[in-house]
């Protein structure tokens, strides 16, 4: 049986689902608040948290992005409340949270819920990452933007963008809570007709259309006119053009007319450079928190090597980097260099550089430098002292000129 969590400030409340819980075998943890949740959390993962939206202290979804900031969104979470409104339920549904119970919460409700819940979490790990909920940048707050917009109509969306952008963790955004959410895999050509039912009411989600056989494009034709009857909605992704799809993967230009009704494009890793320290701490706590790898943090230099990269594979690129450094690094603290042994060689020339930067306006241009300039010394573990002499700056105007390039400053003074 598992161990449940109950965060909720109502005593009987918590009483109640305690009971129900108890009796049918499963080890109940209580908390009245935040507060006691965030302990809970901190001394043992849960197998299932049952979260209250509205609490005095710290409201349930604050505590969920901090979990999902923090890579302590290792188990699913069901969110709950009596007050809550449907944009409320769909942003906990975007940030990580699995499924919604709107209180009163009757018997046969919650442990169906809860049963659907521990199944999800049983084949690997229930480490979500949300990049969404995690970025700050002006890139990641207009793609939350389109994807809201998106999330409210029906139609197929295509979503484009570079090999390894891992788009479902984007076409997850679109989910709404306590509906299916299905990833087509082999049974798009062995059972399209089983794949639709699970489906139904919810989100197909169909990987790279370029990968896809001659059988599992048969099946996603199959689907396609049957869908809308099922209200099923097809959201697809592709890192190709139009052209390449229909003349090098023998693509049907009808079907793919279909699926990309509506298009939205995933913005590359690299323009969302101010992130990357974010995501990348989220990522390792997350290795950390489900024991694939010994206690782990990273160095400043680390981390700004980590933003200075261009990541020409995107989100699943910093995922293998990430990994690879912690479980290869000999100290607790990742090093830059412990970063640079597994970073692929990314060469860059001067007269590449400057052509680009020759691209673009004047004062973005010498922002662009300033920042690579910074990036190129801290990367390599300089003390403050010596990069001020360095660039010579003022301690004080140098502090002010990193923290205007949202760059990460250490404490190194020597």
């Amino acid at each position: 049986m598992a161990t449940i969590l109950v965060v909720d400030d109502e005593v009987g409340i918590r009483e109640l689902l305690s009971e129900i819980l108890e009796d049918e075998g499963h080890t109940v943890r209580l908390a009245e608040n935040a507060a006691a949740a965030r302990e809970h959390r901190n001394r043992e993962r849960p197998d299932l948290v049952l979260l209250d939206i509205w609490m005095p202290d710290i409201d349930g979804i604050s505590l969920l992005k901090e979990w999902a900031a923090s890579g302590q969104l290792t188990m699913p979470v069901v969110m709950m409340s009596g007050h809550a409104t449907i944009d409320t339920a769909v942003e906990a549904t975007r940030i990580g949270a699995l499924e919604f119970l709107e209180k009163p919460i009757t018997m046969q409700k919650l442990l169906a819920t809860v049963k659907r819940a521990l199944r999800a979490s049983e084949p690997q790990s229930y480490a979500r990452f949300a990049p969404l909920a995690i970025g700050r940048s002006a890139t990641v707050v207009e793609l939350r933007k389109r994807l809201s917009q998106y999330a409210q109509v029906n139609t197929p969306l295509l979503l484009r963008g570079e090999p390894g952008a891992m788009a479902e963790l984007y076409a997850r955004a679109l989910h709404q809570p306590g509906v299916p959410f299905v990833v087509a895999g082999p049974a798009l050509s062995e059972a399209p007709q089983s794949l639709l039912m699970q489906a139904a009411g919810g989100i197909l989600f169909v990987d790279e259309l370029a990968s896809l056989s001659k059988a599992q494009q048969r099946g996603l034709a199959f689907i396609v006119p049957q869908a809308e009857r099922q209200k099923v909605r097809l959201v697809s992704f592709t890192s190709r053009v139009h052209r390449q799809l229909v003349e090098e993967c023998g693509f049907d230009e009808q079907l793919l007319a279909h699926l990309s009704q509506l298009v939205l494009a995933l913005p590359p890793l690299r323009m969302q450079a101010e992130d990357i320290p974010d995501l990348a701490v989220s990522l390792l706590n997350q290795l950390v928190e489900t024991r694939v790898t010994p206690p782990r943090t990273f160095s400043v230099a680390a981390l700004n090597l980590l933003r200075q990269y261009s990541w020409p594979r995107n989100m699943e690129e910093l995922h293998q980097v990430v990994r690879s450094a912690a479980l290869g690094a000999l100290e607790e603290e990742i090093s830059a260099e412990d970063v640079q042994r597994v970073l692929p060689p990314e060469p860059q020339t001067p007269l590449a550089l400057s052509a680009s930067l020759l691209e673009q306006p004047l004062r973005e241009a010498r922002e662009a430098f300033e920042r690579a300039y910074f990036e190129h010394h801290l990367a390599r573990d300089i003390s403050m002292s010596r990069l001020a002499e360095k660039s010579g700056l003022e301690r004080t105007h140098l502090y002010r000129k990193l923290k205007a390039l949202g760059l990460h400053v250490g404490k190194k003074e020597e």
